[in-house]
Protein backbone atom coordinates (compact mmCIF):
# COMPACT_ATOMS: atom_id res chain seq x y z
CA UNK A 1 0.00 0.00 0.00
CA UNK A 2 2.80 2.65 1.08
CA UNK A 3 5.01 2.06 -2.24
CA UNK A 4 2.03 2.33 -4.45
CA UNK A 5 0.64 5.78 -2.47
CA UNK A 6 4.25 6.84 -2.61
CA UNK A 7 4.13 6.76 -6.28
CA UNK A 8 1.95 10.23 -5.86
CA UNK A 9 4.82 11.66 -4.70
CA UNK A 10 6.38 12.48 -7.87
CA UNK A 11 7.62 15.99 -8.76
CA UNK A 12 7.52 16.79 -4.80
CA UNK A 13 10.81 14.36 -4.20
CA UNK A 14 12.97 17.42 -3.64
CA UNK A 15 10.47 18.72 -0.92
CA UNK A 16 9.92 15.43 0.33
CA UNK A 17 13.72 14.75 1.26
CA UNK A 18 14.55 18.20 2.44
CA UNK A 19 11.78 18.02 5.17
CA UNK A 20 13.68 15.55 7.42
CA UNK A 21 17.03 16.82 6.65
CA UNK A 22 15.65 20.27 8.05
CA UNK A 23 14.14 18.46 11.25
CA UNK A 24 17.50 17.19 11.80
CA UNK A 25 18.94 20.43 11.81
CA UNK A 26 16.59 21.11 14.24
CA UNK A 27 16.69 18.26 16.67
CA UNK A 28 20.67 18.64 16.49
CA UNK A 29 20.02 22.59 17.72
CA UNK A 30 17.55 21.51 19.89
CA UNK A 31 19.93 19.01 21.41
CA UNK A 32 23.04 20.95 22.02
CA UNK A 33 21.10 23.78 23.90
CA UNK A 34 20.77 21.44 27.46
CA UNK A 35 24.79 21.31 27.55
CA UNK A 36 25.27 24.72 26.24
CA UNK A 37 23.00 25.49 29.21
CA UNK A 38 24.73 23.67 32.26
CA UNK A 39 27.55 24.71 31.51
CA UNK A 40 26.25 28.11 31.54
CA UNK A 41 24.42 27.38 35.01
CA UNK A 42 27.57 25.40 36.57
CA UNK A 43 30.68 27.34 35.00
CA UNK A 44 29.48 30.81 34.25
CA UNK A 45 26.32 31.83 36.89
CA UNK A 46 27.55 29.59 39.62
CA UNK A 47 31.08 30.38 39.29
CA UNK A 48 30.74 33.91 39.07
CA UNK A 49 32.16 33.86 35.38
CA UNK A 50 30.60 36.69 32.88
CA UNK A 51 33.08 35.90 30.16
CA UNK A 52 31.45 32.21 30.08
CA UNK A 53 27.82 33.86 30.46
CA UNK A 54 28.38 35.71 27.45
CA UNK A 55 29.85 33.24 25.20
CA UNK A 56 27.26 30.98 25.95
CA UNK A 57 24.63 33.10 25.97
CA UNK A 58 24.99 33.98 22.62
CA UNK A 59 25.83 30.63 21.58
CA UNK A 60 22.27 29.99 22.69
CA UNK A 61 20.93 32.78 21.23
CA UNK A 62 22.67 31.43 18.21
CA UNK A 63 21.85 27.85 18.59
CA UNK A 64 18.08 28.62 19.18
CA UNK A 65 17.99 30.58 15.83
CA UNK A 66 19.21 28.35 14.17
CA UNK A 67 17.03 25.72 15.22
CA UNK A 68 13.83 28.06 14.74
CA UNK A 69 14.91 28.85 11.08
CA UNK A 70 15.61 24.94 10.45
CA UNK A 71 12.13 24.24 11.80
CA UNK A 72 10.22 26.50 9.36
CA UNK A 73 12.16 25.72 6.62
CA UNK A 74 11.00 21.83 7.27
CA UNK A 75 7.44 23.49 7.96
CA UNK A 76 7.32 24.78 4.15
CA UNK A 77 9.31 21.99 2.45
CA UNK A 78 6.33 19.71 4.78
CA UNK A 79 3.53 21.69 3.92
CA UNK A 80 4.36 21.90 0.19
CA UNK A 81 5.15 18.12 -0.11
CA UNK A 82 2.08 17.08 1.37
CA UNK A 83 -0.28 19.50 -0.49
CA UNK A 84 1.71 18.48 -3.69
CA UNK A 85 1.17 14.73 -2.62
CA UNK A 86 -2.60 14.81 -2.08
CA UNK A 87 -2.57 16.70 -5.65
CA UNK A 88 -1.33 14.13 -7.53
CA UNK A 89 -3.18 11.66 -5.12
CA UNK A 90 -6.31 12.86 -6.29
CA UNK A 91 -5.14 13.44 -9.92
CA UNK A 92 -4.35 9.73 -10.09
CA UNK A 93 -7.63 8.81 -8.66
CA UNK A 94 -9.64 10.84 -10.91
CA UNK A 95 -7.57 9.66 -14.00
CA UNK A 96 -7.94 6.36 -12.80
CA UNK A 97 -11.98 6.82 -12.94
CA UNK A 98 -11.80 7.82 -16.35
CA UNK A 99 -10.88 4.57 -17.36
CA UNK A 100 -13.14 2.65 -15.24
CA UNK A 101 -16.28 0.55 -17.66
CA UNK A 102 -19.73 0.88 -15.99
CA UNK A 103 -19.08 -2.81 -14.74
CA UNK A 104 -16.18 -0.95 -12.80
CA UNK A 105 -18.37 1.87 -11.23
CA UNK A 106 -21.01 -0.43 -10.41
CA UNK A 107 -18.78 -1.77 -7.64
CA UNK A 108 -18.24 1.95 -6.16
CA UNK A 109 -20.76 4.10 -5.07
CA UNK A 110 -20.76 7.85 -6.24
CA UNK A 111 -21.03 8.74 -2.67
CA UNK A 112 -18.04 5.89 -1.56
CA UNK A 113 -15.97 7.87 -4.83
CA UNK A 114 -16.63 11.37 -3.30
CA UNK A 115 -15.70 10.26 0.23
CA UNK A 116 -12.61 8.35 -1.09
CA UNK A 117 -11.31 11.27 -3.18
CA UNK A 118 -11.82 13.85 -0.53
CA UNK A 119 -11.94 12.73 3.19
CA UNK A 120 -9.38 10.04 2.03
CA UNK A 121 -7.24 12.02 0.52
CA UNK A 122 -7.13 14.56 3.14
CA UNK A 123 -6.01 11.91 6.14
CA UNK A 124 -3.46 10.31 4.09
CA UNK A 125 -2.35 14.03 3.14
CA UNK A 126 -2.00 14.69 7.23
CA UNK A 127 -0.80 11.45 8.28
CA UNK A 128 2.27 12.01 5.36
CA UNK A 129 2.87 15.64 6.25
CA UNK A 130 3.14 13.71 9.49
CA UNK A 131 5.24 11.61 8.57
CA UNK A 132 7.65 13.25 6.93
CA UNK A 133 8.17 15.83 10.06
CA UNK A 134 8.06 13.80 12.69
CA UNK A 135 9.78 10.78 11.53
CA UNK A 136 12.68 12.03 11.18
CA UNK A 137 12.34 14.66 14.15
CA UNK A 138 10.97 12.39 16.77
CA UNK A 139 13.37 9.51 16.38
CA UNK A 140 16.17 11.31 15.93
CA UNK A 141 15.39 13.42 18.81
CA UNK A 142 14.75 10.33 20.99
CA UNK A 143 18.09 8.50 19.96
CA UNK A 144 20.06 11.97 20.35
CA UNK A 145 18.36 13.10 23.51
CA UNK A 146 19.22 9.65 25.34
CA UNK A 147 22.56 9.72 23.63
CA UNK A 148 23.52 12.89 26.06
CA UNK A 149 21.33 11.84 28.79
CA UNK A 150 23.23 8.75 29.57
CA UNK A 151 26.21 10.59 28.81
CA UNK A 152 25.72 13.26 31.79
CA UNK A 153 24.41 10.79 34.07
CA UNK A 154 23.91 6.90 33.39
CA UNK A 155 21.77 5.56 36.27
CA UNK A 156 19.57 8.43 36.36
CA UNK A 157 18.70 7.64 32.74
CA UNK A 158 17.89 4.46 33.53
CA UNK A 159 14.39 6.01 34.62
CA UNK A 160 13.32 6.34 30.61
CA UNK A 161 13.91 2.46 29.92
CA UNK A 162 10.97 1.72 32.48
CA UNK A 163 8.34 3.25 31.05
CA UNK A 164 9.38 1.86 27.47
CA UNK A 165 7.48 -1.29 27.98
CA UNK A 166 4.34 0.48 29.56
CA UNK A 167 4.05 2.61 26.72
CA UNK A 168 3.98 -0.22 24.11
CA UNK A 169 1.58 -1.73 25.46
CA UNK A 170 -0.76 0.89 25.95
CA UNK A 171 0.12 1.65 21.89
CA UNK A 172 -0.27 -1.40 20.54
CA UNK A 173 -3.54 -2.05 22.31
CA UNK A 174 -4.67 1.30 21.18
CA UNK A 175 -3.51 0.51 17.22
CA UNK A 176 -4.92 -3.09 16.96
CA UNK A 177 -8.32 -1.87 18.59
CA UNK A 178 -8.61 1.56 16.99
CA UNK A 179 -8.60 0.67 13.49
CA UNK A 180 -11.22 -1.63 12.68
CA UNK A 181 -13.21 1.13 13.98
CA UNK A 182 -12.14 3.83 11.58
CA UNK A 183 -12.93 1.37 8.47
CA UNK A 184 -16.03 0.99 9.68
CA UNK A 185 -16.83 5.04 10.04
CA UNK A 186 -15.48 5.70 6.46
CA UNK A 187 -17.70 2.70 4.90
CA UNK A 188 -20.86 4.82 7.09
CA UNK A 189 -18.80 8.23 5.92
CA UNK A 190 -20.13 6.57 2.40
CA UNK A 191 -23.71 5.97 3.35
CA UNK A 192 -24.01 9.40 5.01
CA UNK A 193 -22.75 11.15 1.74
CA UNK A 194 -25.29 8.72 -0.25
CA UNK A 195 -28.14 9.69 1.85
CA UNK A 196 -26.90 13.76 1.38
CA UNK A 197 -26.60 13.22 -2.14
CA UNK A 198 -30.59 11.52 -2.64
CA UNK A 199 -31.79 14.06 -0.49
CA UNK A 200 -29.91 17.42 -3.09
CA UNK A 201 -30.62 15.47 -6.23
CA UNK A 202 -34.34 14.81 -5.21
CA UNK A 203 -35.61 17.48 -3.33
CA UNK A 204 -38.61 19.04 -5.43
CA UNK A 205 -39.93 14.72 -5.06
CA UNK A 206 -39.50 15.40 -1.30
CA UNK A 207 -41.08 18.34 -0.98
CA UNK A 208 -43.88 17.36 -3.50
CA UNK A 209 -44.67 14.47 -1.29
CA UNK A 210 -43.86 16.28 1.99
CA UNK A 211 -41.30 13.69 2.90
CA UNK A 212 -38.97 16.42 5.01
CA UNK A 213 -39.57 14.69 8.27
CA UNK A 214 -38.61 11.21 6.83
CA UNK A 215 -35.35 12.60 5.07
CA UNK A 216 -34.50 14.07 8.60
CA UNK A 217 -35.07 11.37 10.28
CA UNK A 218 -32.85 9.07 7.91
CA UNK A 219 -29.95 11.77 8.23
CA UNK A 220 -30.31 11.45 11.84
CA UNK A 221 -30.00 7.57 12.15
CA UNK A 222 -26.99 7.58 9.56
CA UNK A 223 -25.02 10.51 11.41
CA UNK A 224 -26.00 8.76 14.46
CA UNK A 225 -23.95 5.73 13.53
CA UNK A 226 -21.12 7.91 11.69
CA UNK A 227 -20.86 10.07 15.75
CA UNK A 228 -21.59 6.83 17.89
CA UNK A 229 -18.50 4.84 15.68
CA UNK A 230 -16.36 7.84 15.75
CA UNK A 231 -16.97 7.83 20.17
CA UNK A 232 -15.58 4.33 19.90
CA UNK A 233 -12.74 4.77 17.98
CA UNK A 234 -11.96 8.59 19.81
CA UNK A 235 -12.32 6.80 23.00
CA UNK A 236 -9.49 3.96 22.07
CA UNK A 237 -7.20 6.74 20.56
CA UNK A 238 -7.93 8.94 24.01
CA UNK A 239 -5.76 6.50 25.66
CA UNK A 240 -2.79 7.56 23.98
CA UNK A 241 -2.56 10.83 25.88
CA UNK A 242 -3.16 9.73 29.20
CA UNK A 243 -0.59 6.78 28.48
CA UNK A 244 2.29 9.92 27.40
CA UNK A 245 1.54 12.45 30.02
CA UNK A 246 1.77 9.71 32.57
CA UNK A 247 4.71 8.59 31.48
CA UNK A 248 6.34 12.01 31.18
CA UNK A 249 4.90 13.20 34.99
CA UNK A 250 6.43 10.04 36.38
CA UNK A 251 9.39 10.17 34.73
CA UNK A 252 10.27 14.14 35.19
CA UNK A 253 9.09 13.44 39.41
CA UNK A 254 11.67 10.50 39.94
CA UNK A 255 14.66 12.31 38.18
CA UNK A 256 14.07 14.87 40.31
CA UNK A 257 13.86 12.58 43.25
CA UNK A 258 16.83 10.87 42.52
CA UNK A 259 18.86 13.76 41.30
CA UNK A 260 18.00 15.89 44.26
CA UNK A 261 19.21 13.02 46.31
CA UNK A 262 22.59 12.48 44.35
CA UNK A 263 23.31 16.04 44.59
CA UNK A 264 23.49 16.24 48.01
CA UNK A 265 24.92 13.10 48.90
CA UNK A 266 27.86 13.64 46.12
CA UNK A 267 28.63 16.93 47.34
CA UNK A 268 32.59 17.35 47.40
CA UNK A 269 33.45 14.41 45.37
CA UNK A 270 34.88 14.59 42.11
CA UNK A 271 32.17 13.45 39.78
CA UNK A 272 29.42 15.08 41.57
CA UNK A 273 26.52 15.85 40.09
CA UNK A 274 26.06 19.56 39.75
CA UNK A 275 22.88 21.14 39.11
CA UNK A 276 23.62 22.37 35.57
CA UNK A 277 23.91 18.13 35.01
CA UNK A 278 20.07 17.85 36.58
CA UNK A 279 18.62 20.63 35.15
CA UNK A 280 19.98 19.55 31.48
CA UNK A 281 19.03 16.02 32.79
CA UNK A 282 15.32 17.36 32.99
CA UNK A 283 15.36 19.01 29.81
CA UNK A 284 16.48 15.75 27.97
CA UNK A 285 13.44 13.89 30.03
CA UNK A 286 10.78 16.06 28.20
CA UNK A 287 12.85 15.64 25.17
CA UNK A 288 12.67 12.07 25.16
CA UNK A 289 9.03 11.85 26.39
CA UNK A 290 8.13 14.56 24.06
CA UNK A 291 9.29 12.86 20.99
CA UNK A 292 7.57 9.74 22.13
CA UNK A 293 4.55 11.65 22.62
CA UNK A 294 4.65 12.84 19.25
CA UNK A 295 5.71 9.39 18.09
CA UNK A 296 2.54 8.15 19.45
CA UNK A 297 0.61 11.07 18.08
CA UNK A 298 2.40 9.86 14.68
CA UNK A 299 1.03 6.20 15.36
CA UNK A 300 -2.27 7.22 15.87
CA UNK A 301 -2.49 9.51 12.44
CA UNK A 302 -1.34 6.44 11.12
CA UNK A 303 -3.80 4.12 12.17
CA UNK A 304 -6.58 6.45 10.99
CA UNK A 305 -5.14 7.28 7.67
CA UNK A 306 -4.21 3.11 6.72
CA UNK A 307 -8.04 2.85 6.38
CA UNK A 308 -8.00 5.36 4.51
CA UNK A 309 -5.20 4.77 2.21
CA UNK A 310 -6.87 0.91 1.52
CA UNK A 311 -9.35 2.54 0.65
CA UNK A 312 -7.68 4.78 -1.92
CA UNK A 313 -5.85 1.71 -3.03
CA UNK A 314 -8.87 0.10 -4.01
CA UNK A 315 -9.73 2.76 -6.51
CA UNK A 316 -6.12 2.62 -7.73
CA UNK A 317 -6.11 -1.20 -8.17
CA UNK A 318 -9.31 -1.32 -9.74
CA UNK A 319 -8.69 -2.19 -13.33
CA UNK A 320 -10.97 -1.78 -16.12
CA UNK A 321 -12.82 -4.98 -17.50
CA UNK A 322 -12.54 -3.82 -20.87
CA UNK A 323 -9.80 -2.93 -23.05
CA UNK A 324 -8.50 -2.45 -26.63
CA UNK A 325 -7.19 -5.00 -28.06
CA UNK A 326 -3.67 -4.66 -29.30
CA UNK A 327 -3.49 -3.97 -33.34
CA UNK A 328 -6.82 -2.63 -32.49
CA UNK A 329 -9.02 -1.44 -35.75
CA UNK A 330 -9.50 1.95 -36.07
CA UNK A 331 -11.81 2.44 -38.80
CA UNK A 332 -15.33 1.29 -38.38
CA UNK A 333 -16.67 0.62 -42.50
CA UNK A 334 -20.69 1.26 -41.62
CA UNK A 335 -22.99 1.26 -39.07
CA UNK A 336 -24.10 -2.08 -40.22
CA UNK A 337 -25.10 -3.81 -36.10
CA UNK A 338 -25.58 -7.70 -35.50
CA UNK A 339 -26.36 -9.26 -32.12
CA UNK A 340 -25.24 -13.38 -32.71
CA UNK A 341 -26.93 -15.28 -30.24
CA UNK A 342 -25.83 -12.74 -27.35
CA UNK A 343 -26.89 -12.73 -23.56
CA UNK A 344 -25.92 -10.47 -20.98
CA UNK A 345 -26.09 -10.51 -17.34
CA UNK A 346 -24.79 -7.10 -14.79
CA UNK A 347 -23.38 -9.50 -12.18
CA UNK A 348 -21.66 -12.31 -14.99
CA UNK A 349 -24.24 -14.66 -13.53
CA UNK A 350 -25.37 -16.44 -16.41
CA UNK A 351 -28.36 -18.10 -13.87
CA UNK A 352 -29.19 -14.33 -14.33
CA UNK A 353 -29.78 -13.12 -17.05
CA UNK A 354 -30.60 -9.62 -18.39
CA UNK A 355 -30.85 -10.27 -22.25
CA UNK A 356 -31.08 -13.93 -23.41
CA UNK A 357 -30.33 -15.15 -27.40
CA UNK A 358 -30.72 -12.44 -28.71
CA UNK A 359 -29.79 -12.41 -32.59
CA UNK A 360 -30.18 -9.35 -34.59
CA UNK A 361 -29.22 -8.36 -37.99
CA UNK A 362 -29.29 -4.78 -39.10
CA UNK A 363 -28.26 -2.74 -41.79
CA UNK A 364 -26.22 -0.12 -41.92
CA UNK A 365 -28.61 3.15 -42.43
CA UNK A 366 -31.73 1.63 -40.97
CA UNK A 367 -33.92 3.16 -38.18
CA UNK A 368 -34.65 0.62 -35.66
CA UNK A 369 -37.46 1.46 -33.06
CA UNK A 370 -37.25 -0.49 -29.77
CA UNK A 371 -40.30 -1.16 -27.57
CA UNK A 372 -40.95 -3.07 -24.40
CA UNK A 373 -42.40 -2.67 -21.13
CA UNK A 374 -40.15 -1.56 -17.80
CA UNK A 375 -37.38 -3.71 -17.36
CA UNK A 376 -37.59 -5.67 -20.68
CA UNK A 377 -33.43 -4.60 -21.13
CA UNK A 378 -34.12 -2.04 -23.71
CA UNK A 379 -31.10 0.16 -22.74
CA UNK A 380 -29.33 -2.75 -21.87
CA UNK A 381 -29.07 -3.79 -25.44
CA UNK A 382 -28.19 -0.58 -26.68
CA UNK A 383 -25.34 -0.33 -24.34
CA UNK A 384 -23.71 -3.52 -25.68
CA UNK A 385 -23.24 -1.49 -28.79
CA UNK A 386 -20.38 0.49 -28.08
CA UNK A 387 -18.98 -1.67 -25.77
CA UNK A 388 -20.24 0.26 -22.43
CA UNK A 389 -20.17 -3.74 -21.67
CA UNK A 390 -19.42 -6.78 -23.08
CA UNK A 391 -21.90 -9.37 -23.35
CA UNK A 392 -21.28 -12.22 -21.12
CA UNK A 393 -22.42 -14.49 -24.09
CA UNK A 394 -22.39 -14.37 -28.05
CA UNK A 395 -20.77 -11.61 -30.28
CA UNK A 396 -21.57 -8.06 -31.34
CA UNK A 397 -20.92 -6.86 -34.08
CA UNK A 398 -20.59 -3.19 -35.97
CA UNK A 399 -19.69 -2.78 -39.33
CA UNK A 400 -18.95 -6.71 -39.91
CA UNK A 401 -16.40 -6.96 -37.10
CA UNK A 402 -16.90 -7.50 -33.12
CA UNK A 403 -16.56 -4.84 -31.39
CA UNK A 404 -13.77 -6.25 -29.10
CA UNK A 405 -11.98 -6.00 -32.13
CA UNK A 406 -12.03 -2.26 -32.35
CA UNK A 407 -9.83 0.50 -30.44
CA UNK A 408 -12.53 1.76 -27.47
CA UNK A 409 -11.93 5.59 -28.96
CA UNK A 410 -12.76 4.62 -32.22
CA UNK A 411 -15.39 3.02 -31.59
CA UNK A 412 -16.74 4.86 -29.60
CA UNK A 413 -16.54 8.06 -31.62
CA UNK A 414 -18.31 6.44 -34.46
CA UNK A 415 -21.50 5.94 -31.39
CA UNK A 416 -23.44 9.07 -30.18
CA UNK A 417 -25.97 8.08 -27.56
CA UNK A 418 -28.37 10.37 -26.06
CA UNK A 419 -29.23 8.82 -23.02
CA UNK A 420 -32.57 8.44 -20.33
CA UNK A 421 -30.84 10.70 -17.87
CA UNK A 422 -30.26 13.53 -20.05
CA UNK A 423 -26.86 14.95 -18.21
CA UNK A 424 -25.77 18.74 -19.66
CA UNK A 425 -22.69 20.21 -17.92
CA UNK A 426 -22.35 24.00 -16.32
CA UNK A 427 -21.03 26.07 -19.20
CA UNK A 428 -22.20 27.68 -21.55
CA UNK A 429 -24.95 26.55 -24.32
CA UNK A 430 -21.88 26.75 -27.15
CA UNK A 431 -19.76 24.31 -24.62
CA UNK A 432 -22.18 21.94 -24.00
CA UNK A 433 -22.67 21.53 -27.96
CA UNK A 434 -19.15 20.97 -28.29
CA UNK A 435 -18.53 17.86 -26.35
CA UNK A 436 -20.24 16.46 -29.80
CA UNK A 437 -17.45 17.62 -31.58
CA UNK A 438 -14.64 19.79 -30.26
CA UNK A 439 -14.17 21.84 -33.89
CA UNK A 440 -17.56 22.72 -34.61
CA UNK A 441 -18.03 25.90 -36.42
CA UNK A 442 -21.08 27.92 -35.23
CA UNK A 443 -23.00 27.32 -38.46
CA UNK A 444 -22.67 23.74 -37.72
CA UNK A 445 -24.10 24.17 -33.95
CA UNK A 446 -26.90 26.55 -35.96
CA UNK A 447 -28.06 23.22 -37.91
CA UNK A 448 -27.72 20.74 -35.50
CA UNK A 449 -29.90 22.59 -32.90
CA UNK A 450 -32.74 23.26 -36.10
CA UNK A 451 -33.02 19.84 -36.62
CA UNK A 452 -33.29 19.16 -32.71
CA UNK A 453 -36.11 21.38 -32.87
CA UNK A 454 -33.67 23.27 -30.23
CA UNK A 455 -32.52 26.80 -32.20
CA UNK A 456 -35.58 28.56 -31.37
CA UNK A 457 -35.74 28.37 -27.86
CA UNK A 458 -31.95 29.11 -27.91
CA UNK A 459 -32.22 32.31 -29.42
CA UNK A 460 -35.52 33.35 -26.99
CA UNK A 461 -32.57 33.57 -24.33
CA UNK A 462 -31.13 36.79 -23.92
CA UNK A 463 -27.65 35.95 -24.05
CA UNK A 464 -28.97 33.27 -26.82
CA UNK A 465 -25.68 30.19 -27.24
CA UNK A 466 -23.69 31.77 -25.31
CA UNK A 467 -26.27 31.42 -22.10
CA UNK A 468 -24.79 30.03 -19.21
CA UNK A 469 -25.73 26.16 -18.16
CA UNK A 470 -26.26 25.43 -14.54
CA UNK A 471 -24.84 22.38 -12.81
CA UNK A 472 -26.78 19.31 -14.27
CA UNK A 473 -28.51 21.52 -16.74
CA UNK A 474 -31.01 22.80 -13.51
CA UNK A 475 -32.15 26.59 -15.54
CA UNK A 476 -34.12 24.23 -18.50
CA UNK A 477 -36.73 22.31 -18.90
CA UNK A 478 -36.71 18.45 -19.32
CA UNK A 479 -37.46 19.34 -22.91
CA UNK A 480 -35.42 21.34 -23.73
CA UNK A 481 -32.61 19.76 -22.32
CA UNK A 482 -33.23 16.68 -23.99
CA UNK A 483 -32.96 18.95 -27.75
CA UNK A 484 -29.53 20.17 -26.22
CA UNK A 485 -28.38 16.22 -25.89
CA UNK A 486 -30.03 15.90 -29.19
CA UNK A 487 -27.86 18.36 -30.94
CA UNK A 488 -24.87 17.49 -29.08
CA UNK A 489 -25.21 14.14 -30.34
CA UNK A 490 -25.72 14.92 -33.84
CA UNK A 491 -22.83 17.23 -34.30
CA UNK A 492 -20.74 13.72 -33.27
CA UNK A 493 -21.46 12.97 -37.21
CA UNK A 494 -21.60 9.33 -35.83
CA UNK A 495 -22.30 5.95 -38.07
CA UNK A 496 -24.84 5.22 -35.38
CA UNK A 497 -27.24 7.11 -33.28
CA UNK A 498 -28.74 5.75 -30.13
CA UNK A 499 -31.68 7.97 -29.17
CA UNK A 500 -32.90 6.31 -24.82
CA UNK A 501 -36.30 7.44 -24.71
CA UNK A 502 -34.99 10.69 -25.68
CA UNK A 503 -38.03 12.39 -26.77
CA UNK A 504 -40.18 11.78 -24.14
CA UNK A 505 -40.32 15.34 -22.62
CA UNK A 506 -41.23 16.81 -26.22
CA UNK A 507 -44.84 16.69 -27.56
CA UNK A 508 -45.33 14.43 -30.07
CA UNK A 509 -45.00 17.23 -33.28
CA UNK A 510 -41.90 17.77 -31.84
CA UNK A 511 -40.77 14.16 -31.92
CA UNK A 512 -42.04 14.13 -35.56
CA UNK A 513 -39.97 16.86 -36.41
CA UNK A 514 -36.85 15.60 -34.94
CA UNK A 515 -37.45 12.25 -36.89
CA UNK A 516 -37.95 13.95 -39.97
CA UNK A 517 -35.07 16.28 -40.03
CA UNK A 518 -33.00 13.02 -39.01
CA UNK A 519 -34.11 10.86 -42.02
CA UNK A 520 -33.11 14.06 -44.16
CA UNK A 521 -29.86 15.15 -42.68
CA UNK A 522 -28.15 12.28 -41.28
CA UNK A 523 -29.99 9.51 -43.72
CA UNK A 524 -26.79 6.72 -43.75
CA UNK A 525 -26.66 6.63 -39.93
CA UNK A 526 -27.80 3.88 -38.34
CA UNK A 527 -30.47 4.68 -35.91
CA UNK A 528 -31.93 3.29 -32.57
CA UNK A 529 -34.55 4.75 -30.87
CA UNK A 530 -36.04 3.61 -28.19
CA UNK A 531 -39.68 5.21 -27.28
CA UNK A 532 -42.55 4.29 -25.23
CA UNK A 533 -44.83 5.83 -27.43
CA UNK A 534 -45.41 3.60 -30.03
CA UNK A 535 -45.86 6.97 -32.55
CA UNK A 536 -42.04 7.43 -32.58
CA UNK A 537 -41.28 4.21 -33.58
CA UNK A 538 -44.39 3.44 -36.05
CA UNK A 539 -42.10 5.11 -39.08
CA UNK A 540 -39.05 2.87 -38.35
CA UNK A 541 -37.42 0.34 -40.74
CA UNK A 542 -37.48 -2.05 -38.09
CA UNK A 543 -39.07 -2.64 -34.90
CA UNK A 544 -37.68 -4.50 -31.76
CA UNK A 545 -40.26 -5.97 -29.56
CA UNK A 546 -38.38 -6.76 -26.17
CA UNK A 547 -40.16 -8.92 -23.27
CA UNK A 548 -38.28 -10.04 -20.53
CA UNK A 549 -34.77 -9.75 -22.24
CA UNK A 550 -36.00 -11.62 -24.88
CA UNK A 551 -36.18 -10.90 -28.56
CA UNK A 552 -40.16 -11.39 -28.76
CA UNK A 553 -40.63 -9.44 -32.37
CA UNK A 554 -38.92 -8.02 -34.78
CA UNK A 555 -40.10 -6.37 -38.16
CA UNK A 556 -42.17 -3.13 -39.72
CA UNK A 557 -45.25 -1.54 -38.21
CA UNK A 558 -47.46 -3.18 -40.15
CA UNK A 559 -45.70 -7.05 -39.92
CA UNK A 560 -45.86 -6.43 -35.91
CA UNK A 561 -49.60 -5.51 -35.87
CA UNK A 562 -50.30 -8.55 -37.91
CA UNK A 563 -48.28 -10.91 -35.65
CA UNK A 564 -47.26 -9.87 -32.57
CA UNK A 565 -49.40 -9.39 -29.85
CA UNK A 566 -47.48 -7.55 -27.16
CA UNK A 567 -47.32 -4.35 -29.91
CA UNK A 568 -50.81 -5.01 -30.79
CA UNK A 569 -51.55 -4.13 -27.49
CA UNK A 570 -49.67 -1.55 -26.92
CA UNK A 571 -50.46 0.40 -30.18
CA UNK A 572 -54.18 0.19 -29.59
CA UNK A 573 -53.90 1.17 -26.06
CA UNK A 574 -51.91 4.51 -26.97
CA UNK A 575 -54.48 5.11 -30.26
CA UNK A 576 -57.53 3.64 -29.73
CA UNK A 577 -57.90 3.32 -25.78
CA UNK A 578 -57.32 -0.16 -25.84
CA UNK A 579 -60.01 -0.88 -28.11
CA UNK A 580 -59.83 -3.91 -30.98
CA UNK A 581 -57.01 -3.33 -34.05
CA UNK A 582 -59.31 -3.39 -37.12
CA UNK A 583 -57.87 -5.97 -39.77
Amino acid sequence: MIRKLARSIRQYKRDTILTPLSMTLEVIMEVLLPIIMADLIDNGISAGNSAIVWRDGLLLAGVSILSLLSGLLGGVFGARASSGFARNLRHDMYYRLQDYSFSNIDKFSTSSLITRLTTDVSNVQNAFQMLIRMAARSPLMLIFSAIMAFSVNARLALIFLCVVPFLAVGLTYVATHAHPVFRKVFKTYDSLNNVVQENVRGMRVVKSFVREDYEDKKFEDISGQVCTLFTKAERIIALNSPLMQFAMYACTLLISWFGAKFILSSVGQPNAMTTGELNSLLTYSMQILGSLMMLSFMFVMLTISRASGERICEVLDEQSDLHSPENARTEISDGSVDFDGVSFSYAGNKKRLCLEDVNLHIHSGETIGIVGGTGSSKSTLVQLIPRLYDATEGVVKVGGHDVKEYDLEALRNSVAMVLQKNVLFSGTIRENLRWGNPDATDEELVAACRLAQAHEFIEGFPQGYDTFIEQGGSNVSGGQKQRLCIARAILKKPKILILDDSTSAVDTRTDALIREGMKKIIPGTTTFIIAQRVSSVMDADKIIVLDGGRVNGFGTHDELMQTNEIYREVYTSQTKGGGDYDE
